[in-house]
């Protein structure tokens, strides 16, 4: 399939009477038929998801929709409170945010723990093999100076609820791969490295599924990005159902009067500080 003057595309085309998409009829085949994170799912990959694949996607999906008052959600409230005629510019800025501290671990561990199996020269065979994989992966980090990623949380120090059921959910559907399994023994060792214990979080262990899923791993912060994107929607919806965004600028702004002078208040020069 065609588009524009002989540029290559398998993922959609249209004509006066149809669009097609994934070699399907958008109308008849897709419409109605095909959910969201399927469809999300299909055209990444250009195959069609089993529905366990679809499960765990979506699950992954959820996860990372929405955590509450992030950077990523204040940026974006705050933006609508300076634009309100853009959405679209609100919904961007906080997408933007998301990086190492947030949203990113997601494709962080997924990369992580794919290079350390490139580099294992095979899997092993049973969870003795995959701890002893995961303890020298653990100990070769510390002696980096690195930090493993997907290992700590801030705020849910004693377990991210999110892991366990992620783990169930793969596991229902066959679809527990090396890459969860080896994120698994990492939960199991890294105590005997780093003389604590520490969660594996949600962001880690959804990297984990979807480089089992076989989602490019180069596309999954974009999929941590298509979840948030609901988030952010959400996020708006309740801005207009009940601000908060002026007081958040106000907070901060009167705080900084009390604290600091003005810098748009004529000084006694007549000019202003800085």
């Amino acid at each position: 399939m065609t588009s524009g003057e002989g540029y290559p595309t398998a993922l959609g085309a249209s004509s006066r009477e149809s669009i097609t998409l994934l070699g399907t009829d958008l109308a008849r085949d897709v419409m109605g038929s095909v959910g969201f994170g399927e469809l999300a799912f299909w055209l990444a990959t250009q195959r069609r998801p089993t529905p366990g694949e679809t499960r765990v996607f979506e699950a992954v999906l959820a996860a990372l929709a929405d955590h509450g008052f992030t950077p990523t959600a204040i940026v974006t409230r705050l933006t609508w409170l300076s634009a309100p005629d853009s959405v679209q510019g609100a919904l961007a800025a906080g997408l933007l945010g998301g990086g190492s501290r947030f949203l990113g671990v997601t494709e962080d561990c997924g990369r992580f723990l794919h290079e350390v199996l490139a580099g294992a020269g095979g899997l092993p065979a049973d969870d003795a093999g995959w701890d002893a994989l995961a303890l020298e992966t653990v100990t070769a980090q510390r002696a980096a100076g690195r930090f493993v990623p997907g290992l700590g949380h801030h705020v849910h120090k004693d377990g991210d609820p999110r892991t366990p059921r992620l783990f169930q959910i793969a596991a229902e559907e066959g679809l527990t791969g090396p890459h969860l399994r080896l994120f698994a023994a990492i939960g199991r060792v890294h105590p005997q490295v780093l003389g604590r214990t520490l969660p594996l979080n949600g962001a880690g262990v959804c990297g984990a599924a979807l480089a089992d899923l076989g989602l490019p791993l180069e596309l999954l912060r974009g999929f941590a990005l298509l979840a948030r994107t609901a988030g952010l929607i959400g996020q708006l919806a309740e801005e207009i159902r009940h601000p908060v965004a002026n007081d958040v600028f106000l907070s901060v702004d009167l705080h900084n009067r009390s604290v600091a002078p003005d810098p748009y208040e004529p000084d006694d020069l007549g000019g202003t500080h800085g």
